[in-house]
């Protein structure tokens, strides 16, 4: 159950910040302050407090800085693996059949988001959640180390997600740090056909 409120607490934060996250601080508090000791709490009580006391429109600033203008930090999880390329549409189509599998639709935003993923654990689909988060590990561990470097506070959103996964494997460690070495393919196409597709229902 503590996970999945990790994964809940971190799809509300991992979305464009707006008047809705002043009025879910409360909640967000309340649901970190319940989790039992350890990283993926310390990490979102950590983003909480940065949240408080930066001005609203220094965070929906921050933010677009950061998901929307900086492309080593892109939050949707193919692109990781598959960059703009014809089988980036495939992965995400596989995403949508694993939402749609676990009974769920996603509206407004393409099915591979962090936050999207993450919302889908949190309204009850953990275990078809981290299924996905594991599959793209390496991508996730690639996002983490831009957020540090840029020295973002997102980096402990990600990091508490992260927290939540069991230990990399070897194969898993393999292909982060090919994927820190080389990035992800290049290939230029539209992704039209697949998105959008914010959020569960």
């Amino acid at each position: 159950m503590s996970d999945r409120t990790v994964h809940l607490t971190a799809s509300v934060l991992l979305s464009y910040p707006d008047e809705r996250l002043v009025e879910a601080l409360p909640l967000l508090d309340a649901a970190v302050a319940g989790l039992p000791p350890g990283e993926p709490a310390r990490r979102l009580a950590a983003f909480l407090g940065h949240v408080t006391t930066t001005p609203l429109h220094e965070l929906a600033e921050h933010y677009v800085a950061t998901f929307d203008l900086k492309r080593r930090c892109c939050p949707y999880l193919t692109y990781y693996t598959y960059g703009d390329t014809r089988r980036r549409g495939m992965a995400l189509l596989r995403f949508t059949q694993a939402y749609r599998a676990a009974g769920f639709e996603v509206t407004g935003e393409l099915p591979d988001h962090l936050g999207v993923v993450c919302e889908l654990s949190g309204r009850g689909a953990t275990e078809q959640a981290v299924r996905l988060l594991r599959e793209h590990r390496p991508g996730l561990e690639t996002l983490l180390r831009a957020l540090r470097e840029e020295r973002s506070p997102y980096a402990d959103v990600v990091a508490a997600v992260l927290a939540t996964l069991p230990p990399p494997t070897e194969r898993e460690r393999r292909a982060a740090l090919r994927l820190a070495e080389e990035g992800p393919p290049a290939e230029e196409v539209g992704l039209e056909p697949y998105g959008p597709v914010g959020g569960v229902r």
